[in-house]
C-alpha cells in the first residue's frame, strides 16, 4: 500500500470493507438457509451502512489531505473558505 495515494485512513477503510465482506458472506449463507426476509433486510442494511461509512471516510480523508496540495498556497481569506468547505463536507 505504499504509494502517493495512500492515506492513514486507508488501513481503517480496508478493515471496514473486510468486515463488510465477511458480513455479506454471512448474509449469502442466510439466504441459502432460507432465513426470513426481515432478518436478511436487517443484515443487508448493516452491510450497506458499513460500505457507506467506508466511502465517507475515504472521501473526507481525500478532501482533508489532498485539497490543500492541489490548490497550493492561499491568502488567509481563501484559506478560510477552503476550511469552511472542509468543515461542511463532513456533513455529507
Amino acid at each position: 500500500m505504499a504509494n502517493d495515494q495512500t492515506h492513514h485512513s486507508h488501513l481503517q477503510i480496508v478493515k471496514r470493507l473486510k468486515r463488510a465482506q465477511g458480513h455479506l458472506g454471512s448474509v449469502i449463507g442466510m439466504i441459502e438457509a432460507g432465513r426470513s426476509c426481515l432478518e436478511l433486510a436487517q443484515q443487508l442494511h448493516a452491510v450497506e451502512k458499513a460500505i457507506q461509512q467506508a466511502k465517507r471516510v475515504l472521501v473526507q480523508d481525500h478532501i482533508e489531505h489532498c485539497l490543500d496540495d492541489a490548490i497550493g498556497p492561499l491568502e488567509p481569506e481563501q484559506k478560510s473558505r477552503v476550511d469552511e468547505f472542509k468543515a461542511i463536507a463532513r456533513y455529507l
